[in-house]
């Protein structure tokens, strides 16, 4: 097939797709309160609990609320479930969500509320990450779709696109001049633009396929776009 010395080649250099800038999208459970399934405020009883909607805090004692384990990024964030978002009514949500819950604003209170602004703050920095970029944008959605790209997927690509990734990267290897890392950059940058429209419109007409086909191909742009940075970091 084609894992032979062009796996080897792509496990060398560092082209097997290492998830987001190395890092996958964390869940809403993974920051929800452990067993906090009552509907109830922690503080006085009253109706409460994980709060939905723009409310985080209880309506009758004003305490902050743990995160509502069901909610995804895109609600949390007041975005639609898609792969186009307004990234400036994006950024300002953020900024809301922050003056809202940020830890330094609750320095005061109890502890129990210290910590669920911690959760809180910590969640809406991932999702804000994570929607903020296409390619971690794009796999979420894949994501809460049930689809998930498994790592070392290079047997799966084609071996046009696979030499075209080789090329850049001995390109970029071999590159010392600004002008020759400015010209790769470039390159990338397009493909990538390339790819994020194609993206969208499989996102759109609801081939979930051929967005995973094109996610793919950007995680190894992304990959050389990393070792782009990397080399202009003087050393």
């Amino acid at each position: 097939m084609w894992g032979g010395r062009t796996g080897a080649l792509l496990r060398v250099w560092g082209l097997w797709p290492a998830g987001i800038l190395g890092r996958r999208p964390l869940s809403c459970n993974a920051a929800s309160l452990a067993g906090s399934n009552s509907p109830q405020c922690w503080n006085c009883g009253g109706p409460g609990g994980p709060m939905r909607g723009h409310e985080f805090f209880c309506p009758q004692c004003r305490a902050l609320q743990p995160p509502d384990p069901t909610r995804d990024y895109f609600s949390l964030m007041d975005c639609n479930r898609a792969f186009r978002v307004d990234t400036a009514k994006l950024h300002t949500r953020y900024q809301e969500l922050q003056r809202l819950v940020h830890p330094d604003f609750f320095s005061q209170r109890s502890q129990t509320e210290k910590d669920f602004s911690e959760k809180h703050s910590t969640l809406v920095n991932d999702a804000y990450k994570t929607l903020l970029a296409p390619l971690s944008r794009g796999l979420y959605l894949l994501k809460l779709h049930g689809v998930e790209i498994p790592e070392g997927t290079d047997d799966e690509m084609d071996r046009q696109f696979l030499m075209e990734i080789m090329e850049m990267n001995e390109k970029l290897a071999e590159a010392q001049s600004e002008a020759a890392m400015k010209e790769i950059e470039s390159i990338v940058r397009a493909k990538q633009k390339e790819l994020t429209d194609s993206v969208s419109r499989a996102f759109e007409q609801d081939d979930l396929e051929k967005a995973k086909e094109m996610l793919t191909k950007m995680r190894y742009f992304s990959n050389i776009e990393e070792k782009i940075k990397l080399k202009k970091i003087p050393l």
